[in-house]
């Protein structure tokens, strides 16, 4: 539904902007601070019914930029990771969307990164294992297991889109008879791994 705007709203308005870009020319700013950019939620209007359990929110959530910061640490920084575990534990399993529903917890982003120290680290402190992270960590039974449970797995991403055989080339000659047995169930053709480098 539309809310028309009064002539009264539209001038207080226009009024606030025309004092705003004076302000800044009367401090020697040049240029409007612009707010800075972050994530934004998707609009919803359900069409569909609401569900009928309503959460009781008797804990407040973990802050986003922790969690964040954390995910982003597991890529690359042992130290740090451990000290936001211990000042945050339930950090531990925290996941971001980066947007677009592409969601990444720490254990995720050591695992593509193949940062073995890293997802012993989070493994030790109770992170939920996946099928990615035992591809990234040579768990051959592991694998077989859940493409028995579900062949369609073969096909799935992880974080950013990576496969499971990228997870299996990035863990290296440990997990060679893992990524031998993927390319077996199905063969693609692989790239050179970026993050083999940077390890």
């Amino acid at each position: 539904m539309r809310k028309q705007v009064t002539r009264r709203v539209f001038g207080v308005v226009a009024g606030a902007a025309v004092i705003g870009a004076a302000s800044h020319r009367a401090f020697g700013q040049d240029e409007p601070i612009v707010p800075k950019t972050g994530p934004t939620e998707a609009p919803l209007e359900r069409d569909y019914e609401a569900p009928s359990f309503k959460p009781s929110w008797k804990k407040p959530q973990i802050n986003r930029q922790l969690a964040q910061d954390f995910v982003i640490y597991a890529h690359s920084d042992l130290a740090m990771v451990k000290k936001l575990l211990d000042r945050e534990p339930a950090l531990l399993n925290a996941s971001v969307d980066w947007g677009g529903g592409d969601y990444e917890a720490a254990l995720g982003g050591a695992s593509h990164m193949g940062r073995k120290d890293i997802v012993e680290q989070l493994l030790s402190r109770g992170a939920r294992i996946d099928i990615f992270c035992a591809a990234m960590m040579g768990q051959l039974d592991a694998i077989k297991a859940f493409l028995t449970l579900q062949p369609s797995l073969i096909d799935a991403r992880g974080p950013h889109g990576f496969s499971l055989h990228f997870h299996a080339q990035v863990g290296g000659e440990p997990s060679a008879t893992t990524l031998d047995y993927l390319q077996s169930v199905k063969p693609i053709e692989l790239k050179p791994n970026p993050f083999l480098k940077k390890k």
